[in-house]
């Protein structure tokens, strides 16, 4: 069985230029998680608050966690010391509370909006309508501690990568619009975070800059 170097250098040769990797470390152990960054790798995604929280003081400060799963209003306090990108933004009121937090200890954060474009009811994100009248009514640019820096969607779960690629152009999309609408002038609204371990080569045709996968590079969870 590969190490979880040679994974990681395999997934890495693969990435375009300008592609970088979010390791998604869920259910990992902290040892796992240090063979990745003695490989070199810098960016870690963690679905669940306790385990950031839990994980990042036994790691090296210059880890940039991402969370990427869905955050409970109530763990926002809590992870905000640790994080570096919340991917996961689902909706206005989320983003205020991180601003708010953001404020109480005086930081900026970069946050992604999460996009429902999935099949499945159990994800979560904006829809598309809600999105762009949001971006519209003036709600998606006006904080200080709060970087919005682009979109993150989950496809639907499915072999059919046509509905996949379907899935991902309406993200790309939708990105367009607001690129070109209410954050035509912030340079940093400029990230796509889309595409895991099974279709991640999909995301990148839609113009993907992120790419989540944990699996391909630590294997089955090991709890």
């Amino acid at each position: 069985m590969a190490s979880i170097k040679e994974n990681l250098e395999n997934v890495t040769a693969q990435l375009p230029s300008g592609v970088r990797l979010v390791a998604v470390s869920k259910f990992h152990p902290v040892e796992e998680l240090a063979e990745a960054y003695e490989a070199g790798q810098r960016l870690f995604g963690e679905n669940r608050a306790q385990e950031l929280i839990a994980k990042a003081p036994q790691l090296p400060d210059d880890i940039r966690w991402h969370f990427i799963g869905h955050l409970q209003k109530n763990k926002v306090r809590a992870i905000m010391p640790h994080v570096s990108v919340i991917e996961s933004v689902d909706s206005v009121k989320l983003l205020e509370l991180i601003e708010k937090e953001a404020a109480r200890i005086d930081r900026k954060v970069d946050v992604l909006l999460q996009l429902h474009v999935a099949q499945e009811e159990t994800k979560s994100g904006f829809s598309v309508e809600e999105l762009l009248e949001a971006g519209e009514n003036g709600l998606l640019t006006c904080y200080d501690h709060v970087r919005v820096c682009g979109l993150m969607a989950m496809a639907s779960l499915t072999d059919d990568m046509e509905q996949v690629a379907q899935e991902f152009d309406l993200v790309r999309r939708t990105y367009l619009i607001l690129k070109d609408g209410c954050f035509d002038d912030c340079a940093e609204f400029f990230e796509l975070s889309m595409g895991m371990s099974d279709d991640w080569q999909v995301a990148v045709k839609y113009g993907a800059t992120l790419v989540r996968i944990g699996t391909a590079i630590f294997g089955p969870r090991s709890y």
